[in-house]
């Protein structure tokens, strides 16, 4: 085994605390991850917060990584120590009905209580006592062990500060636009939510060729990011006493269409987001989900909104299958077709780890990128 110092949540609604942790040695299947840099990411403050009473305490967060292959377990094939790489929040383990379905992105190993290795035992240990896994990948962990289907190899040149926000918050934004909603040239757009995803998003509808993009938040200081990354109007529902969706009607005349909510909100879905889509069977008129809300919550709505030809869709991690398309998104990056740099403003050493988190929780950073 080796030790690492990860961050380690032992109790909901406690700050996290660096620890030093055991990390036992892989086993079949199994890949052993130095990580170099870890996205803080909005699910991660969610699990901080007790939203997924699925998830155990004490458990290492972190869900958007990248690093180098320190040791693999006995029939690893697709990896080998050295290599950069990106751990899978959503496997592809390439054998399931879903996994070879060309129309999905799913994978049945997928559970949001991934909290043991597949053989239900841990490789986490710290003062003597077991610490979980969170979606097999802990990020926030020096030293993480995941299966082998939830690593994807990357290109050598790739710069893990910077490529780590493909593992989650870039993909799942930018996915949203172009594979789930598949957004058409000319159309209008609205984004609900402007951090790393929802801005993620505003990326993925300029490059199919929004006309017009509508960007949506309570905190204005976003506003120059959002203009900066493609929105052409920017709008702020404080300065408005009726609904935002009636606001979006004035400004459009029909609707827009497509909307998608990044924030994670219930309310959000159905008041805003379908209501202001324009009437139609098309191909258009269409409402993703893209934010994650907490386990539990029940949105109810009017039928008739998608009766008249709308349609709600959501969106895992932007459609991508992960082990297929991560490495191709790398390879964009390295092109500069993809600029995700852009939605970095903080780079903090893995024992500021609540800082970073102080500054999501205060609006003060799109992401923030934790180095080890």
């Amino acid at each position: 085994s080796t030790t690492g110092n990860p961050a380690v949540a032992w109790a909901a609604g406690k700050p996290l605390s660096v620890e030093e942790v055991e990390v036992a040695p892989p086993k079949a299947q199994e890949v052993r991850v130095k990580i170099v840099a870890s996205g803080i990411c909005r699910t991660d403050d969610h699990v901080l917060g007790g939203y997924f009473p699925n998830i155990e305490f004490p458990v290492i967060p972190g869900h958007e990584g990248a690093g180098i292959v320190e040791s693999v377990g006995e029939g690893v094939t697709s990896v080998k120590p050295g290599d950069k790489v990106i751990p899978l929040c959503l496997p592809q383990c390439g054998e399931c009905c879903f996994c070879l379905n060309p129309d999905s992105n799913y994978c049945i190993n997928f559970s949001e209580s991934q909290n043991l290795m597949p053989d239900k035992t841990s490789r986490f240990t710290c003062k003597g006592k077991q610490i979980h896994h969170f979606l097999w990948t802990s990020t926030f962990a020096e030293y993480t062990v995941m299966p082998e289907y939830a690593v994807a190899k990357i290109d050598a040149a790739a710069p893990l500060d910077k490529v780590c926000l493909l593992g989650c918050g870039f993909p799942t934004g930018y996915g949203a636009a172009i594979n789930t909603a598949k957004v058409k040239p000319g159309s209008t757009c609205a984004v609900f939510g402007l951090g790393g995803v929802g801005l993620s998003v505003v990326m993925g509808c300029k490059a199919a060729g929004a006309s017009r993009i509508i960007a949506i938040d309570i905190n204005k200081d976003k506003f120059a990011k959002a203009k900066e990354l493609g929105a052409t109007d920017c709008v702020n529902p404080k300065d408005f006493t009726k609904p935002i969706h009636e606001v979006l009607m004035e400004m459009t005349g029909l609707g827009v269409d497509y909307s998608f909510e990044a924030i994670g909100h219930k309310d959000t879905l159905v008041r805003d987001l379908l209501a202001h889509l324009q009437k139609g069977v098309s191909h258009r008129c269409l409402c993703v989900m893209v934010g994650e809300l907490a386990s539990g919550s029940v949105v109810s709505f009017d039928p008739m909104l998608l009766l008249c030809g709308r349609t709600w869709r959501g969106s895992v991690l932007g459609g991508w299958k992960t082990r297929d398309s991560i490495p191709k998104l790398v390879s964009s990056y390295l092109e500069k077709k993809l600029n995700p740099d852009l939605l970095i403003t903080h780079t903090l050493p893995i024992a500021e780890v609540n800082k970073g988190f102080e500054l999501l929780r205060a609006g003060k950073s799109i992401r923030s990128v934790l180095l080890f």
